[in-house]
C-alpha cells in the first residue's frame, strides 16, 4: 500500500484529504509545514507527496525545491487553491499540479497516474 505525505497548513484540509486517501487504500502521513515535511521525509520516505503552496514560513515552492534536492526521484503533486502558480517555472519540477476542490476525484486520479508512472520508471 503506497504511502502519501500530505503537506498542508490547514487542519481541516489535512483531515479531509487524509480520510479520502485512506478510504482510497493509501497509508497517509501528514505535515503542517514545509519544515515538518522535510523532517518526516528524512525519517519515513513516502511514495508520493501532495504539497500545498500557500503556507506560512516556508511556502510550497521552497519546500518543493528542498525536497527534490534531497531526492529528485520523489513524486510531488502540487495541490493549491491558486491556479496562477501554474505559470511559475519553479512549479514545473512537480509531477502534477491540481487546483483544490471539494471534489477530490482529480487529485486521486493524478495520484494514481503519478504513482503508476514512477513505478514503471523503477522497472
Amino acid at each position: 500500500m503506497p504511502t502519501i505525505l500530505i503537506v498542508d497548513d490547514d487542519p481541516h484540509q489535512q483531515l479531509l484529504f487524509g480520510e479520502e486517501l485512506k478510504d482510497a487504500g493509501y497509508d497517509v502521513l501528514v505535515a503542517g509545514s514545509g519544515q515538518q515535511a522535510i523532517e518526516i521525509i528524512g525519517r519515513t520516505p513516502p511514495d508520493l507527496v501532495v504539497l500545498d503552496i500557500a503556507m506560512p514560513g516556508m511556502d510550497g515552492i521552497e519546500t518543493l525545491g528542498r525536497l527534490l534536492s534531497k531526492n529528485n526521484q520523489l513524486p510531488v503533486i502540487l495541490h493549491t487553491a491558486y491556479a496562477t502558480y501554474k505559470d511559475n517555472f519553479m512549479t514545473w519540477s512537480a509531477d502534477a499540479y491540481v487546483v483544490k476542490s471539494s471534489d477530490l476525484t482529480e487529485l486521486k486520479r493524478e495520484i494514481d497516474r503519478v504513482l503508476a508512472k514512477h513505478s514503471e520508471g523503477k522497472k
